[in-house]
C-alpha cells in the first residue's frame, strides 16, 4: 500500500484562505491546517488496483460510515485538483466492492487478513473487520457519490460496481422493513458490553412493519434499543432521492430511479406516521428509534445520521417545525445525553461515559444553526476544548478537556474542518 504523504497545493491554498478568513481565530486556522494534512498523511492509503482505504484512525480498520465523511471536505477540491478527484474516486469504488462483499458489514480490512472481530456469532469472513448492520453503512457512499458529480460534475463512479451495490443495497432496505419474517441477519458479541449484541438470539428486539427499515446497530456502533433508527431512515430517504436523480440523468435507468423512489415514499411514510412522539412539553418530536409498536427511545447522540443533524443530512430544512421543536428537546437536559459543564457543553453518548461530550456534536450543531455567531461560538469551543492536542477527540469531559477518549479520531478532525470551512463561506452543494 502506498501513502498520499504530500499535501497537494490545492490542500495547501485553501489552508491559506481559510488562515486569512479566520484571522481573528488564528488557533481555529492551525487546527483546520493540521487537520487538513493530517486526514490525508495518515489515514488514506491509495492501493495497487488504484482503490482508496481510509482507516479511521487509532484504529486499523475502514469504516464505510467514517471513510466518508473524512474526505467529504476534500470534494471542494475535486474540481480542480485531479489527484484528490482520484482518491475520492478510489474511495467509492473500494467502498462500494466492500459491500458487494457483505452489505450487513460496517467495517473491513485492506486484504483478507483476519483482524478485527472474527468471533463474532455472526457470517464473519477475513475481509470483515465488524459486522455490525448500520442502515448509514449503505447511505454514505451513496451520498458522497452524489456530492461528487454535484460538486465536481465528475460521473466516473457511477460504473457498473455501483450498479451491481446499489441493487443490491435496495435488496437489504426492502428486506429489513419486514425485518422479524424475512432476515437472515444476526449477530451476538459474548465477550463484549451489553451495548454490543444483540437480544432474542442475536435478532433484536421486537419490531412491527412501519415502512421504515430496520437496523441492528447506531452509527456509534451501539446496539439499537428499537428496531427503527430513525435518523438513520431519514438518511435512507435522502440517499434513496440522490439514487433516484442518479438513475434517471446518468444512468438513463428509469427503472432503477422508480424503484428507489418508490422504496424512499414507503420509509418516508412510516416516519410520519410511526416516528413522531408528541411531547408533553416541546410539542410534536421526531423520536431516536421506535418500534411500531408504541415503543419509543426520546434522545439523540452524538453520531451522525442524528436528530440535530436533520438538516445537514438533507431530509429537511432547519425551519421544519418538528426539527425545530425536536432541536430544542435535544439541546435541553431533556435528552438524557445532553451535557454541560465549565469548559463545554454538547451532546454525547451512551457510547463514551456520562458527562462527556462529542465535538461531532458541536460541529453539528454549529453547522445546523443559521446565526454566524452561534457557528463562531461552536468553534471556539472546540478550540478550547482539544485537550492541548491541536486536534479533535471522539468525546471530552465537560468539565476538564484534558480527559478524553480516542487521541486520534480522523471523523472528528473533519467536522472541525467542515465547520471551519462553513463560516468561512466555503460549502459543498447539497
Amino acid at each position: 500500500m502506498t501513502q498520499m504523504l504530500k499535501t497537494p497545493q490545492s490542500v495547501t491554498r485553501l489552508i491559506e484562505t481559510v488562515r486569512q478568513r479566520l484571522a481573528d481565530m488564528p488557533e481555529a486556522a492551525d487546527i483546520f491546517a493540521t487537520c487538513m494534512q493530517n486526514t490525508l498523511q495518515t489515514t488514506v492509503r491509495r492501493l495497487p488496483d488504484g482503490t482508496t482505504y481510509v482507516i479511521t484512525g487509532d484504529i486499523p480498520a475502514m469504516w464505510l460510515r467514517d471513510s466518508a465523511a473524512q474526505v467529504r471536505p476534500y470534494i471542494l477540491l475535486a474540481k480542480e485538483d485531479v489527484e484528490i478527484a482520484d482518491m475520492i474516486l478510489g474511495l467509492i469504488e473500494r467502498q462500494f466492492r466492500f459491500i458487494l462483499l457483505d452489505p450487513y458489514a460496517n467495517a473491513f480490512n485492506a486484504e483478507p487478513n483476519g483482524n478485527g472481530h472474527q468471533t463474532d456469532l455472526t457470517e464473519m469472513s477475513p475481509w470483515i473487520w465488524e459486522r455490525k448492520y448500520e442502515i448509514d453503512s449503505l447511505c454514505y457512499p451513496i451520498q458522497l457519490s452524489w456530492l461528487l458529480w454535484k460538486n465536481a460534475g465528475l460521473t466516473a463512479q457511477f460504473n457498473e460496481t455501483f450498479r451491481q451495490a446499489v441493487e443490491l443495497i435496495l435488496q437489504v432496505w426492502r428486506r429489513e422493513q419486514c425485518h422479524e419474517t424475512e432476515s437472515p441477519y444476526r449477530f451476538e458479541r459474548r465477550d463484549g458490553a451489553p451495548t454490543d449484541t444483540l437480544p432474542r438470539d442475536g435478532k433484536g428486539a421486537e419490531t412491527r412493519y412501519t415502512g421504515m427499515t430496520w437496523s441492528g446497530f447506531r452509527p456509534s456502533d451501539d446496539a439499537c434499543r428499537y428496531g427503527y433508527l430513525v435518523p438513520a431512515n431519514m438518511f435512507a430517504v435522502v440517499a434513496l432521492r440522490h439514487l433516484q436523480e442518479i438513475g434517471r440523468e446518468v444512468l438513463k435507468d428509469e427503472a432503477l430511479a422508480r424503484q428507489a423512489a418508490a422504496l424512499a415514499g414507503e420509509i418516508d411514510r412510516g416516519i410520519r406516521e410511526h416516528a413522531v412522539f408528541d411531547h408533553p412539553e416541546f410539542g410534536p418530536i421526531y423520536a431516536y428509534e421506535c418500534d411500531g409498536m408504541g415503543g419509543y427511545e426520546l434522545m439523540d447522540d452524538a453520531n451522525v445520521p442524528s436528530l440535530l443533524s436533520i438538516p445537514y443530512l438533507g431530509y429537511a430544512g432547519a425551519d421544519d417545525p418538528v426539527y425545530v421543536n425536536t432541536r430544542k428537546f435535544i439541546l435541553s437536559r431533556r435528552n438524557p445525553y445532553y451535557y454541560e459543564g465549565s469548559a463545554g457543553r454538547g451532546i454525547g453518548s451512551p457510547h463514551t461515559p456520562a458527562g462527556y461530550v462529542w465535538p461531532i456534536a458541536i460541529a453539528m450543531e454549529g453547522l445546523t444553526s443559521d446565526d454566524p455567531e452561534e457557528k463562531r461560538r461552536k468553534l471556539r469551543m472546540m478550540v478550547e476544548t482539544d485537550g492541548g492536542a491541536g486536534m479533535m477527540h471522539e468525546s471530552f469531559d465537560a468539565d476538564d478537556p484534558r480527559k478524553f477518549t480516542r487521541e486520534w479520531f480522523s471523523w472528528a478532525n473533519m467536522m472541525f474542518c467542515e465547520l471551519a470551512l462553513d463560516i468561512c463561506g466555503i460549502r459543498i452543494e447539497k
